[in-house]
């Protein structure tokens, strides 16, 4: 468990998740993985962006069996070739990168083992990315940890648990907490921004805003510099909402 001045970052686990997701995690060595909380179709939970072969974007979605109401943990993956077709898109836009016989294999080995809930294929995901990185994050599932109440309460619940005191959230954060229900409480709060870092991406136009693999693929280790300086941490009091890209996924 964190130490008792560690922060707190949690977040849904997403599919191929953008840069962004992982330059909050930085200097932290727990990412707490929302897997209790309700799934939304339609959003990066299931579906996320890679560059096109020739530029652009092009989006992948996991095609998903839900309920209404249904935890993310619960949410199976529908059956057919989707992995097949994820895997030949992936190959087709990066087997010309880089880095690609650096992470190819490890990728490979994903998308070819058979998944049954889309919480574990995008936790296995989420892992790779990491160790690419170098970073040892430790990725717990919230449901594992039985948080109670909702949006501020279950923040400050999953703080207390993991001996927190200070809770990391992105730009949209001070829309939805309980600014008083926190500060009585101990936790401050930091607002994390990101800004798409530019880079060599292959021929034509760049296209940013895309998931962490397109980094990985093009510049290879030197990505996590990439994440982290293109990130920018700063107390709730001094945090502006920074205008963000339009949403990719």
């Amino acid at each position: 468990m964190p130490g008792p001045s560690a922060v707190l970052v949690a977040h849904q686990p997403a599919y191929l998740p953008w840069g962004g997701y992982f330059s909050r995690l930085m200097d932290v060595d727990e990412l707490v993985l929302l897997d209790h909380v309700q799934f939304v179709g339609r959003g990066p939970q299931c579906r996320n962006v890679i560059r096109a072969p020739h530029g652009g974007t092009l989006r992948l979605t996991v095609p998903v069996r839900r309920g209404f109401g249904q935890p993310i943990s619960q949410v199976r993956i529908a059956e057919g070739p989707w992995a097949a077709r994820h895997w030949r898109s992936i190959t087709d836009s990066y087997r010309r990168a880089p880095y690609w016989d650096r992470y190819a294999e490890p990728l490979h080995a994903i998308y070819h083992r058979p998944w049954s809930h889309l919480a574990d294929l995008n936790t296995a995901l989420i892992r790779l990315v990491l160790h690419a990185l170098g970073m040892p994050v430790t990725l717990t599932p919230s449901s594992r940890l039985r948080p109670q109440g909702t949006r501020t309460q279950m923040l400050l619940d999953l703080a207390r648990s993991r001996g927190a005191t200070r809770l990391r959230v992105g730009p949209s954060g001070p829309t939805y907490l309980d600014r008083r229900a926190l500060a009585r409480a101990g936790i401050a709060v930091e607002v994390a921004s990101y800004t798409p870092p530019v880079y060599r991406q292959g021929r034509g136009e760049f296209t940013p805003a895309l998931a962490a693999l397109d980094t990985l693929m093009w510049v290879g280790p030197a990505a996590k510099d990439l994440f982290a300086n293109a990130a920018a941490i700063h107390p709730w009091e001094e945090a502006t909402l920074p205008c963000r890209p339009p949403r990719t996924a």
